[in-house]
């Protein structure tokens, strides 16, 4: 396949070998390949930096995937 003077080696894949992440994947890249990222070039506030570190630093809200499947599953 030839795009923008670059080739690319076509793979066939069919959609039935996929899975559904593979799948949700190709159409996330599929999408930011035509829209562009609407994130690309914005930073974070520090504000932010510092909320978001703390909730990462608090260890007594985190719940393991193990705990949640086994709550909910």
């Amino acid at each position: 396949m030839r795009r923008g003077g670059w080739f690319k080696e076509a793979i066939v894949v069919r959609i039935g070998d996929l899975t559904v992440d593979d799948l949700e994947y190709l159409i996330e890249q599929k999408v930011l390949e035509m829209l562009g990222d609407p994130d690309a070039g914005l930073e974070l506030r520090e504000e932010f930096r510092q909320r978001l570190k703390s909730r990462l630093d608090a260890t007594s809200r985190k719940v393991s995937h193990a705990e949640v499947m086994k709550r909910f599953g």
